[in-house]
C-alpha cells in the first residue's frame, strides 16, 4: 500500500512532468501519449490526497492536454468537470479564470468557435479581477494564446 505522502509526491511529480512535456516543442507521438498518462496518474493520486483544488487543475490540465493533441471531446469533458468543480466550491478566482480559459481551448479544439469566444469571454472577466501579477501575467498568456487559435470570425 502506497502512504498518503509517497501519492502527494507521485501526483505533483506526475503533474510537472505533464507541464514539461506540454511545453515541449515538437512533440513526439510517444510524448503524447506519455503526457496523456502522466496527466492521467496524477488526477488518480490528486483524488485519493488532494482537496477540491487539486482534483479541478487536474481536470484543467486533463483538458489542456487533450487539446494540445487534438482529442476534442475529452478535452471537453474534462473543461467542463473542472467548471463543474469551480462552480460546486469555493476555489480561487484564478482557477475560475482558468476553468473558463480551457473550456474555450477545448472548445476551439472542437472548432466549437462561438463557444470558445463565450468562454473566452468569461476567462476576461474574471481575470480582470485577479490581483497577483504572476496569477495575471499567466492568464493573460494563456487567454492570448487560446484567442489566437480561433478564427478572425465565427
Amino acid at each position: 500500500m502506497i502512504n498518503k505522502a509517497t501519492k502527494r509526491r507521485l501526483a505533483a511529480d506526475l503533474f510537472n512532468r505533464t507541464w514539461e512535456l506540454l511545453e515541449t516543442n515538437p512533440r513526439t507521438p510517444p510524448q503524447d501519449e506519455e503526457m496523456v498518462h502522466a496527466a492521467h496518474a496524477s488526477a488518480y493520486f490528486w483524488v485519493q490526497v488532494g482537496n477540491a483544488q487539486n482534483q479541478m487543475r487536474s481536470h484543467w490540465q486533463i483538458a489542456r492536454v487533450y487539446a494540445a493533441v487534438g482529442r476534442a471531446n475529452p478535452a471537453i469533458h474534462h473543461a467542463e468537470q473542472a467548471m463543474a468543480l469551480c462552480a460546486d466550491r469555493v476555489l480561487t478566482t484564478f482557477d475560475h479564470a482558468c476553468a473558463f480559459e480551457v473550456h474555450a481551448r477545448a472548445m476551439a479544439c472542437a472548432e466549437r468557435f462561438m463557444e470558445a469566444r463565450i468562454s473566452l469571454q468569461r476567462a476576461k472577466l474574471v481575470a480582470a479581477s485577479l490581483t497577483d501579477p504572476d496569477e495575471r501575467r499567466v492568464m493573460d498568456d494563456d487567454i492570448a494564446a487560446t484567442e489566437a487559435t480561433l478564427p478572425r470570425s465565427a
